[in-house]
């Protein structure tokens, strides 16, 4: 007869109960980020767990037991225990420019997944993740009145909230060696933005002045499906190569966008609202990515993989406005890294360490903002480690996995414009986290009846 894993099935609640708290959950930024002002914000499409983080982000064509691969629906298929993993996130970043710096850092649940082998030929998986994340603030003061110097213009801007996704994974096994995946998610979530000014004169203190603020609030719901194929072939005995991609449909985000004039005096008690629009509908074009992947593996202790990756950015619309509601254009974005893994002896009794699995990687990727035509990179490195509790049998296990990534984003040049004035790239230093605990169970176990 089969018996249910009630523990398991405990874990599968509370993830059912956490998907319905996910605006709350996932609406927290991670720090100031001037970039998360184009688009959407800092897009994390189909960015992987903490396994993919500690490799650099690759995992497209590495399949793993363990963990939940969500980058590769096809890689669903190769769960062979139900597996709930939660992912938590925190970064610490320095924002530098030729002028100033600032340190920032927040914390944040990353995700949430949960797959379960059907049968031989099928497993499926149900999660949550981040979509993309909205989380700024910066503020300029500069004397641009033209006619009146000895005048101050300071100008603000400030967003937050983000998207998220919840999403459903279906992996069948084709043929020998081949397997396909499907995934449909839903994306939902909202985001706030504000642009204020405030004017000085010789004769009216700027902490005095009234401040005239644009705000905006769009709140975003659809669909988007995703599908992956998996090969995985053998060159010798102890030597197998696996290939991988996957392909991220275009998708139009229908939106509800209010606009709001407002004013307020210099104790920020609003004294002035006026409506410019009031739940205009709309759509966000986000453009189709593409990602492939290769692997090598001796089937036991390690693992290396190479993956690339591409999205048109240029192709993005939010509302009709090319580059969303920051009017500024966007551009076709490319990703590649390499990274690996590596289990000394995962049978070791004597050593731990030798059952931990550590990993390393290294990641390029083009930014889609392409300031005075010059492109933006972000460079990181990072590492990580699995750690087996030793509780573990053959019928459940717990891993604890930590994922470390250090890297920087954009630069610190000036920039000269046409007219005279001057823009000031921002550069980002960030070190991010994360831990992540994965449950493998079996939830149904034949037993003999004596």
């Amino acid at each position: 007869m089969s018996q249910p894993n009630f523990a398991g099935l405990a874990g599968g609640l509370s993830l059912l109960g956490l998907l319905a708290a996910a605006p709350a959950v996932l609406g927290q930024g991670l720090g100031n980020s001037p970039y998360s002002r184009l688009g959407l914000g800092d897009a994390s499409l189909n960015a992987g767990g903490v396994r993919q983080m500690g490799m650099g982000g690759i995992g497209v064509a590495a399949p793993n037991s363990v963990n939940v691969n969500e980058l590769n629906p096809a890689l669903v298929y190769y769960t062979n225990r139900t597996t709930f993993e939660a992912g938590f996130t925190g970064q610490f970043k320095t924002l530098r420019n030729t002028v100033s710096s600032q340190r920032t850092g927040s914390a944040t649940l990353g995700y949430l997944a949960l797959a379960v082998p059907i049968n031989r030929r099928w497993a499926s998986a149900i999660g949550l993740k981040p979509y993309s994340t909205v989380d700024y603030e910066s503020k300029t003061l500069d004397n641009t009145i033209q006619g009146d110097p000895t005048s101050q213009v300071e100008k603000r801007y400030t967003g937050s909230g983000g998207l998220a996704e919840a999403y459903m994974s279906h992996a069948v096994r084709v043929a020998k060696g081949l397997t396909a995946g499907v995934s449909a998610g839903y994306v939902f979530g909202s985001i706030d933005q504000e642009a204020s000014t405030r004017i000085s004169t010789p004769t009216l203190a700027l902490d005095l002045s009234n401040r005239d603020i644009y705000q905006q609030h769009v709140r975003y719901s659809d669909f988007a499906f995703r599908t992956g194929l998996h090969y995985r072939g053998q060159i010798k005995e102890k030597l197998s190569y696996n290939i991988g991609g996957t392909y991220s449909f275009r998708s139009n985000l229908n939106g509800t966008r209010s606009i709001s004039l407002l004013r307020e005096d210099y104790n920020s008690i609003r004294i002035g609202s006026t409506a410019v629009e009031t739940d205009t509908k709309g759509k966000a074009r986000v453009p189709a990515l593409t990602q492939i992947g290769i692997s090598l593996d001796n089937n036991r202790s390690w693992s290396l993989s190479a993956e690339g990756a591409r999205q048109e950015w240029s192709q993005f619309r939010a509302f009709g406005e090319q580059g969303g509601s920051s009017g500024i254009a966007l551009s076709d974005t490319y990703r590649f890294g390499v990274g690996g893994e590596l289990t000394p002896d995962a049978t070791s009794v004597e050593n731990y360490f030798k059952r931990v699995t550590y990993r390393a990687g290294i990641n390029v990727t083009q930014l889609p903002y392409r300031p005075g035509g010059n492109t933006l990179y972000d460079r990181s490195v990072s590492w990580g480690f699995a750690l087996p509790l030793p509780t573990a049998t053959p019928l459940d296990a717990t891993v604890v996995s930590l994922g470390f990534t250090y890297g920087q984003r954009g630069n610190t040049d000036v920039l000269r414009n046409s007219d005279g004035t001057t823009e000031r790239n921002v550069k980002e230093d960030y070190i991010r986290m994360q831990l992540g605990v994965t449950l493998n169970n079996r939830w149904f176990i034949k037993r003999r009846i004596e």
